[in-house]
């Protein structure tokens, strides 16, 4: 069976696709991960009967890095730093000014057998899942926050393509390695993250392997 698609339109003041490789000073990929876009989407609706696969990205505003600082307060500190209550500062660059249109596709999820599972309300195809996620989009309606990577980067838009949004088609750049998935497996997975290769934007659109 054909799959159904699926699109949407994201745009916010900061993002950050964090580059696995840059360590505790974290630098943004120019456009979301595989991994990322499947989130987006599953912050919309989710259903355990079906799998969103991401398709494309579509860079639709000039791509701008800025440097950005915060203080980290939270449980992975060093433990000296936690008994002083003291901050790490992180440093990180990120991208400002994005927008980007999303594709994909929704089909069945097939569990580790090939079998078909069955979403709890008991409407297992993909198309109903479309038609769900659609008025769900359309009514500003989340099944989690949207967000820009990280969960400080909310959104100022996510709906449906804007008629003045246009592909940024001089957005060219080559990514030799991009990361995935960080689990095995679309639901109930472990931590094994995956890499696609020789990524490539081309006049603004981003096509996932």
């Amino acid at each position: 069976m054909k799959p159904y698609p699926l699109q949407l339109e994201i745009a916010g003041p900061t993002a950050m696709w964090t580059r696995p490789d840059t360590g505790s000073s974290p630098v943004s990929y120019v456009a979301p991960t595989f991994s990322a876009v499947k989130g987006i989407f599953e912050s919309v609706l989710r259903w355990k009967s079906v799998h969103v696969q991401p398709v494309k990205t579509e860079i639709c505003r000039p791509v701008q890095f800025h440097r950005y600082v915060t203080n980290y307060g939270g449980p992975l500190r060093a433990s000296d730093a936690i008994a002083k209550g003291a901050s790490f500062q992180l440093f990180a660059m990120v991208l400002v000014n994005v927008c980007y249109r999303l594709y994909a596709a929704v089909d069945w999820y097939r569990g580790p057998n090939g079998e078909p599972a069955e979403s709890p309300d008991g409407q297992c195809a993909p198309h109903a899942f479309q038609d769900a996620f659609n008025r769900r989009l359309e009514n500003g309606q989340w099944f989690y926050t949207p967000c820009l990577g990280w969960k400080e980067f909310a959104p100022d838009y996510v709906g449906r393509f804007r008629q003045e949004t246009q592909v940024c088609a001089r957005e060219n750049h080559e990514i030799p390695s991009m990361l995935r998935m960080v689990f095995d497996r679309p639901q109930q997975g472990r931590i094994k993250p995956s890499y696609s290769q020789a990524m490539k934007v081309e006049k603004g659109v981003l096509v996932y392997a």
